[in-house]
């Protein structure tokens, strides 16, 4: 599995915009192959920073989210338009949260 977690920042004037896309993105990712979660939520809507928290089942998965048309279209669309720090990290062990 793949984990992709980190920070987007955008100009909170176009804030409700990107949400809104942002939004209607979501809901067809999380429809795709592969796809186990993909979610974001405003951290601060002053300075525009959202938390980013995805899931997928392998690299396959999320290259094909990444390549696909309205993926492509969503970041050409914000492009110079959002900083991101975002990384993607495997993980091997996944476990309930109380298990050692």
């Amino acid at each position: 599995m793949l984990i992709i977690t980190g920070y987007i920042h955008v100009d909170p004037t176009h804030l409700a915009q990107f949400l809104k896309e942002l939004k209607a993105l979501a809901s067809t990712t999380r429809r795709r192959s592969g796809s186990i979660a993909y979610n974001a939520a405003v951290e601060d809507s002053q300075s525009g920073r959202l938390l980013i928290s995805e899931r997928w089942v392998d690299q396959g998965a999320l290259s094909a989210h990444l390549q696909a048309a309205d993926t492509l279209a969503f970041v050409s669309r914000w492009r110079g338009k959002m900083r991101s720090d975002v990384r993607k990290y495997d993980a091997w062990n996944e476990r309930d949260i109380m298990d050692r």
